[in-house]
């Protein structure tokens, strides 16, 4: 967290100045401000006009009782594309403009759960395979659907007087409540 803090403060500021010297050289100083301001106007009108889509997709979901698990991502994605075009910087202007990409959303969507199913979530008790542990088990919120698909012996929770079972992650085995 430290790491994305000292990138974010100081990293991306330094890059943008160099930029920023760099285009007005180029261009000028004027015609670099210029840039700038309207990036930030474009920016503006672009989150309003995929916003309120974004919200009435939202609304449409709840309606016919779906989740709308892209729509809110795409929500978030809108939100930090905005704060992006409204920081002056032709660096975060490029990412929050691709954030406005719904093709690079999707992308994104789809390698932020990539590496969520690569990365172990599940913190609990190691236990021996196929033996249960009168330890807490993890709720189930917390679980990684991505272990529902692998082989679940099941036994009782001799603590919890529950059904529970054991989920083998392929490193360590982890307890977690049984699926009726």
């Amino acid at each position: 967290m430290a790491f994305i803090a000292l990138i974010a403060f100081i990293v991306v500021p330094i890059v943008e100045i160099a930029v920023f010297i760099q285009v007005g050289e180029q261009i000028g100083v004027w015609s670099t401000i210029g840039v700038v301001v309207l990036t930030a106007i474009i920016g503006t009108a672009m989150l309003r006009q995929q916003g309120l889509s974004v919200l009435f997709r939202i609304q449409e979901n709840l309606q016919a009782n779906r989740i709308p698990v892209q729509e809110l991502f795409d929500g978030v994605c809108l939100v930090i594309a905005g704060a992006l075009l409204l920081t002056p910087g032709f660096v975060t202007d490029t990412v929050g403009f691709l954030l406005f990409v719904p093709p690079y959303r999707h992308w994104l969507a789809g390698e932020i759960r990539r590496q969520g199913r690569q990365t172990p979530t599940i913190r609990s008790t190691k236990v021996r395979p196929g033996r249960m542990t009168s330890h807490p088990m993890i709720p189930a919120e917390r679980i990684n659907p991505f272990l529902h698909r692998r082989g679940i012996p099941s036994g009782d929770c001799a603590r919890h007087k529950k059904r529970c079972a054991v989920v083998d992650t392929g490193k360590t085995w982890y307890q977690k409540p049984a699926i009726a």
